[in-house]
């Protein structure tokens, strides 16, 4: 029997890039939303310790399911294997779509 593929999804997160490692991907009932499951995460006997990593499984730990808002993914890979988690900080001027715009003034 075939592994389960693993895919890379990087998402753009409240100024950050976020690279994730799930097995399953879903389009959602969700209006909007793409769901992730089964999130894969690099062998935690490892020596190198990164804060980065550490954060994004403390944020995704005992996480069964996320849905992801289709404007936040930058892109979707399926890969061969999974790769260290990163949250690295955007210095890009990457903005959601569709982003509120104000309102024009009420003419009198």
């Amino acid at each position: 029997m075939a592994a389960k593929p693993i895919y890379r999804v990087v998402v753009h997160q409240q100024g950050e890039i976020w690279d994730l490692y799930v097995r399953e991907i879903f389009q959602s009932e969700l209006w909007g939303f793409i769901e992730v499951e089964e999130f894969v995460f690099e062998d935690p006997g490892r020596l190198v310790v990164d804060t980065a990593t550490e954060k994004l499984q403390r944020t995704f730990e005992g996480v069964k399911r996320s849905y992801l808002p289709l404007n936040a993914i930058v892109r979707i890979d399926e890969v061969e294997r999974e790769g260290p988690l990163r949250a690295v900080k955007s210095e890009s001027s990457i903005a959601e779509f569709p982003r509120p715009f104000p309102l024009p003034p009420r003419g009198e």
